[in-house]
């Protein structure tokens, strides 16, 4: 992927060198053909994807963390403003299928990051996460949201 990077940019500078405009501009134009090369040459390259697919992917795993955090702090929100509290905090054991350090720490700290949860543990085995809920349902919904949003984004992002 790094030869990919540079590539890209060589690209761009050499267009900026034969066109004779040293500008952000002709920065841009000459970056974009240089995808378009890089997109073109990329059975010739190494990397079975172009670079710019993790990047996009963890632009969407930000975008649906953010919708995580403004769902979560309107829930906490409705928690804190109650008359009478009615939430039900617990524990609970949520296995993931991530491999990799970096994503299980990542996981771990979205997870965190999110109002009304935090992880307290993680198995030796690397293979659960213990999570304390401010506001507990029911285990299978809990463990499907971070599932379907958390999880399956970060495999995205790391899908070579």
């Amino acid at each position: 992927m790094a030869i990919q990077v540079l590539i890209n940019v060589l690209l761009a500078a050499l267009w900026m060198m034969l066109s004779d405009t040293y500008t952000f501009g002709a920065f841009v134009f000459g970056y974009l053909f240089g995808i378009l090369f890089v997109l073109v040459a990329l059975p010739l390259l190494p990397g079975k994807h172009l670079y710019l697919r993790p990047v996009w992917k963890s632009l969407i795993l930000a975008v649906i963390f953010m919708k995580e955090l403004i769902l979560a702090n309107i829930d906490v929100i409705r928690i804190v403003i109650q008359k009478e509290i009615h939430n039900k905090p617990a524990f609970f054991a949520y296995p993931t299928d991530l491999d990799k350090d970096w994503e299980i720490s990542l996981l771990s700290q979205l997870i965190t990051l999110t109002p009304g949860t935090i992880v307290v543990a993680i198995s030796d085995d690397k293979k659960t996460l213990y999570i304390h809920s401010i506001d507990f349902s029911d285990i299978d919904s809990e463990v499907s949201a971070i599932k379907d949003s958390f999880e399956k984004a970060i495999k995205e992002v790391s899908i070579r």
